[in-house]
């Protein structure tokens, strides 16, 4: 590895990207700061020399052929809801924005999938398909990300763990590759063995080994019916205690979430309104779990509901809450979707990790967690995916300085990441690794595993352009 000098764009550069784009290219002071991070800035900050709309797929290619053949860096950019700073321009270079192409091409509705550009909304797709009583099943906390960021960064979201994550639902792209070239990979087939598995190195991989263009993805029927349950206990170990239950018991959650106290009185505050309970006969509840069920008929539901009351109620939990007209679902959803929000709202200082862990280990290894968070002086807040093991632990500060913030989050970081390995977990679940998390990945993964990870990236972008410094691939030399 060695380092890569970048060029400046030059005024003849942005001429010719005119030509491409007209009316799309943007520069200098006139490039909205926004662009300048994403939503954990703690990462840094660094703004394009130059922000370009996206259009179309030729526009996107002729635009990175110039950007390779005079060694610009390219940085692709949807929403900028990341966490990892995988969607900064650290280089400063040309970022392109995938933001403007954002339609629904086409439902085939034979081989339930349909065709989109990177560009749309999670949102305005699972609301459009649900009119045609469809399911897009993944359903990250996000719902304003762009499906092009989620199949970038592999989003998983609260249905993954009877669903799967966005991984098991593309079923075809085309890519801009940093060379300029267009190849489409995959195929409206389920299954395939022809050859290496291309589009699942993009799957993933957070802009480093192309621009996506187009996508197709996976439709299921819609289910005709769900029932969420709101179930508090009095700590954070019995609920998580409970989660291996369902699955011992043949219950097949649609979404199972837990959170902690604190992150949901965060979350009403922000909502200003309550909607978990605080205390049952004089027990104060410090934690919940967020249960959804889904079938073919509310009927059908009726008996799953009784046996997981059973199950929870018999482990410890205080009680059970039934959500079952649409205003209560939805309320109890809107409180959990806005956690992050809620954070950001009342924190100047934020870092964040989403480890994954075994779903039996949630419980061990959350007490290690807030075990080690008391040596420091930030506040740690937790919440996830219980039913996958996928955990969204934040560290939080009003009164540190950053510098110190830094210091104490990163001693800490690398303990729990440490920890989360040793008990058969993984550094990242579905936010990435991009450029915030690259040091753990390199110790943790080890020097075979990025090996490999540094040469795929040789292969696809061998000048270095294509979302530079992120992920497996730092700019330093060894």
């Amino acid at each position: 590895m060695s380092n890569f000098t970048y060029n400046k764009v030059t005024p003849e550069l942005v001429e010719q990207f005119e030509a491409i784009a007209p009316g799309k290219v943007i520069t200098g002071d006139s490039i909205n700061p926004d662009y300048a991070k994403d939503e954990m800035p703690i990462y840094g900050t660094g703004a394009p020399e130059v922000l370009i709309e996206a259009t179309s797929t030729e526009a996107v290619s002729s635009i990175v052929k110039l950007c390779y053949e005079h060694s610009i860096p390219v940085v692709p950019r949807g929403a900028g809801t990341g966490l990892t700073g995988a969607g900064v321009a650290h280089q400063g270079g040309v970022m392109i924005d995938m933001t403007k192409m954002n339609r629904i091409l086409e439902y085939d509705m034979e081989n339930f999938v349909v065709r989109v550009q990177p560009g749309v909304l999670l949102n305005d797709l699972a609301e459009d398909a649900q009119k045609r009583g469809l399911l897009y099943a993944p359903d990250p906390g996000e719902k304003f990300a762009t499906l092009g960021g989620n199949v970038a960064t592999n989003a998983g979201g609260m249905r993954a763990v009877k669903y799967g994550a966005t991984r098991d639902y593309v079923r075809a792209m085309t890519v801009v590759l940093p060379t300029g070239e267009v190849v489409k990979l995959g195929a409206t087939v389920s299954k395939t063995s022809t050859g290496y598995s291309l589009i699942n190195m993009l799957i993933g991989s957070e802009g480093t080994l192309g621009i996506i263009t187009e996508l197709t993805l996976k439709l299921l029927a819609k289910p005709a019916a769900d029932i969420s349950l709101i179930i508090p206990y009095e700590n954070l170990e019995e609920c998580i205690a409970t989660v291996p239950l369902f699955f011992l018991n043949h219950l097949q959650p649609q979404a199972l979430e837990f959170m902690e106290r604190e992150i949901v009185l965060s979350s009403e505050r922000y909502l200003g309104r309550s909607i978990f309970p605080q205390e049952h006969d004089g027990v104060e509840i410090g934690a919940y779990l967020l249960v959804t069920f889904d079938g073919d008929s509310a009927e059908a539901l009726e008996s799953v509901v009784e046996k997981a009351a059973e199950v929870v109620l018999e482990a410890g939990a205080i009680d059970v809450l039934i959500a079952d007209t649409p205003a209560k679902k939805k309320d109890a959803w809107a409180a959990r979707s806005s956690f992050l929000e809620a954070i950001e709202a009342e924190t100047k200082l934020l870092d964040e990790c989403d480890v994954v862990v075994p779903v039996n280990q949630i419980a061990k290894y959350l007490t290690y967690v807030n075990g080690v968070g008391e040596k420091y002086d930030f506040a740690v807040k937790s919440f996830g995916h219980a039913g996958d093991g996928n955990l969204h632990i934040y560290t939080c500060s009003n009164d540190m300085e950053e510098d110190e913030f830094k210091r104490q989050v990163d001693e800490f970081m690398w303990d729990i990441y440490r920890k989360a390995q040793e008990v058969g977990g993984l550094l990242s679940g579905e936010h990435g690794i991009g450029y915030g998390k690259m040091t753990y990945l390199s110790e943790l993964s080890g020097p075979v595993s990025m090996r490999l990870m540094e040469g795929i990236k040789e292969v696809f972008d061998p000048k270095m352009i294509m979302n530079p410094g992120k992920v497996c691939y730092p700019l330093e030399a060894k």
